[in-house]
């Protein structure tokens, strides 16, 4: 396979561009390992104070278009002495060569050994990307455990939701930053710079006790672990006096005054999402119960009608993208979402860029936002999630749909030129039965047939997507225990068989699923303490690589891997799993505030084997789940009674590279 032939531009000596281009022709993809995309940012080495490599521990095609690295990467190389660089998990065929021939992992920017950084920042999104990062680690020349280190390594960052429970991967990490990175990234660089001006005074030991007396960045070293005869945690307590006992999550307030990213980095090779994302708010009080994202990321904060508009024109005038996302856990909920999408549709009227709103609530989505979501012409996919196929079941976990919202919701969007919905549920969750399952084949029946009475064609599809349910920490079922994978298999088996048992509805019906061992091992990851360290790094010692993709994980190395590993603590996999905790359990993370209050946690999950609902706290009284006075937060909602027209005179306007038609 060939590979470009125009080498990056000339950077400092310390580049492996040399070593490394002549092993490209060999691999796939080499155009993912190159860099030089368009938002790409390479500084002199010699002009910065502190450097940091931020890594996405995920192919390129999934890590490039990562909206957090693309900010903090943004939100860093802004300080004049300061630069930061890129590197993404390499694929097995590379990884091989770089061993062969002693190429170490590199930044995408300027090719740079990670080894020679800072701070090597890592935001994880799932746990599975664990065994990547100690690819990258091991591939870095870096020691794998953070005890091993001396002066000369990088600072290892842990972020991201994943980040919430560090504790499966404490031995591996040297800190770990809850919640927003914008603020918590600049207080970090700031430490170093102060730090390396002083002379490094202390070495690194010195360094990680300041990080860790801002009480939000957590130094697993400055902790010790007890446990009970039974396995369970007695307590985590510091092991120095001047290390706080909690460690709580950050909090960006005014998104308005962080309106990145400005330069978006435009691909050079396909990767998962090709568009400008636009976050429009952060946080959600729906209270899902099984939504890690929502609970942890409270309060609610609007970014204004008019910022996005700015953020909007200046992200496609900059990267010629042709689509526009409105991002957020849920984005029909903004609060001026309506005149968002309306003027966004008035202002690219006539071009070819089209907007999407990734994730959109059944209730929230009506007529006016289709019309302006399909107003060029073009419809971007529509997905709707459920979650539950029966309507106890949405009890249980807080996701306040009914069938008749559902079957409304889609003949809208069929009714207005869709031909293809997707349709996401989740199997496994708590008090789930067979027939709650079951209850997706009729829904989804339900849908076509509604579907093909509204249009008059049967030219409608219908995609049913299926998760494994994982418990999550920071969530109301973070007590709940797990079904067994083939508790799953099982239940997908009869969900398969009934969406066929009518052939013509069948038909239009798409299956996907994932079975139950990934998500049984996710669970392990996702609710670990610091035992489950031993078991990532046997896993990855016996070849484990990329373990969110399907064809690369391996059930059977993971249980091979616990068997071996945790009887030695006197613990086993389904003891992290399928076991229900107790109220009073110190769970790995307790010392770690998100600013739920554990107490709130454990009366919601009382009120979900009750099947009672929660209300949403932005049009309710406040029921007291603690983020608001706890983090000296609040919910920060519109409307702000402003229109996002005029963006910029008619006759100035600037579309984006080939917007015209």
């Amino acid at each position: 396979m060939s590979v470009p032939s125009t080498t990056p531009r000339p950077v400092a000596a310390n580049s492996v561009w040399p070593r490394l281009e002549p092993l490209l022709p060999q691999v796939t993809k080499p155009i993912q390992y190159v860099g030089g995309e368009l938002g790409a940012v390479v500084k002199e080495w010699d002009s910065a104070t502190v450097r940091w490599a931020l890594m996405y521990p995920d192919a390129y095609e999934v890590g490039l278009p990562n909206q957090g690295v693309q900010i903090l990467y943004e939100v860093l190389n802004e300080l004049p002495d300061t630069l930061a660089e890129r590197t993404y998990a390499v694929w097995p065929d590379l990884e091989k060569l770089m061993r062969a021939h002693e190429v170490p992992q590199f930044t995408v920017d300027a090719h740079r050994p990670v080894g020679d950084f800072d701070l090597f920042g890592v935001s994880f999104a799932t746990e599975l990307g664990y065994t990547n990062l100690l690819t990258a680690v091991d591939l870095a020349g870096i020691p794998l455990l953070a005890v091993d280190r001396t002066d000369a390594d990088p600072v290892i960052v842990a972020g991201g939701h994943a980040a919430f429970n560090p504790e499966p991967i404490a031995d591996f990490v040297d800190a770990a930053v809850l919640g927003d990175g914008e603020e918590a990234v600049l207080e970090i660089t700031a430490i170093v710079r102060e730090w390396k001006a002083e002379g490094s005074p202390g070495g690194r030991d010195e360094l990680l006790l300041r990080l860790a007396r801002t009480e939000s960045v957590y130094v697993p070293r400055f902790y010790d672990v007890d446990y009970l005869p039974d396995g369970r945690i007695q307590r985590v307590v510091p092991n120095r006096a001047d290390v706080p006992f909690r460690v709580h999550k950050r909090t960006t307030m005014d998104l308005d005054a962080w309106p990145y990213p400005r330069k978006p980095l435009v691909p050079l090779a396909e990767t998962v999402h090709e568009r400008y994302a636009v976050e429009i708010f952060r946080g959600c009080t729906r209270g899902c119960r099984f939504c890690q994202a929502g609970m942890i990321t409270r309060p609610v904060r609007e970014r204004s009608i008019t910022t996005v508009g700015q953020m909007v024109q200046q992200g496609l005038e900059f990267s010629g993208f042709h689509e526009v996302g409105l991002l957020s856990l849920s984005s029909a909920d903004h609060s001026e979402i309506g005149d968002m999408c309306s003027g966004l549709a008035e202002q690219y009227q006539g071009t070819n860029v089209s907007l999407s709103l990734p994730s959109t609530r059944v209730d929230a989505f009506n007529i006016d936002l289709a019309q302006e979501l399909s107003r060029n012409g073009r419809r971007t996919g529509l997905t709707f999630a459920p979650e539950g196929g029966s309507e106890r079941i949405r009890k249980v976990i807080n996701k306040m749909v009914s069938k008749d919202d559902l079957i409304r919701t889609v003949v809208t969007a069929y009714t207005n030129g869709w031909r293809q919905v997707k349709l996401y549920f989740m199997c496994g969750l708590p008090t789930e039965t067979d027939e709650d399952v079951l209850e997706i084949a009729d829904m989804a029946h339900e849908v076509i047939r509604a579907g093909r009475a509204a249009t008059g064609s049967k030219d409608i599809r219908c995609t049913v997507s299926i998760g494994g349910f994982v418990p999550k920490p920071h969530t109301p079922f973070q007590w709940a225990s797990m079904q067994r994978p083939e508790v799953i298999d099982h239940r997908l088996k009869l969900l398969k068989q009934a969406i066929n048992s009518d052939r013509s509805l069948g038909r239009a019906i798409g299956f996907r699923y994932h079975d139950g061992e990934p998500s049984l091992i996710e669970g392990l990851l996702s609710r670990g303490d610091r035992r489950v360290g031993a078991v990532i790094r046997r896993v990855w010692e016996n070849g484990g690589r990329f373990d969110g993709w399907s064809e690369h994980f391996s059930y059977q190395r993971w249980v091979e891997a616990a068997t071996e590993v945790l009887p030695g603590f006197g613990v086993d996999l389904d003891w992290y799993t399928t076991r229900e905790r107790e109220e009073l359990e110190v769970l790995p993370w307790d010392h770690l505030d998100s600013g739920l209050d554990k107490d709130w946690l454990w009366q919601d999950w009382q009120d979900s084997l009750s099947e009672y609902e929660q209300d949403d706290c932005r049009w309710t009284p406040c029921f007291d789940c603690g983020v608001c006075p706890t983090m000296d937060t609040e919910i920060q909602i519109g409307p702000t009674g402003r229109k996002l027209l005029p963006l910029a005179p008619v006759n100035g306007l600037k579309l984006p590279t080939g917007a015209q038609q």
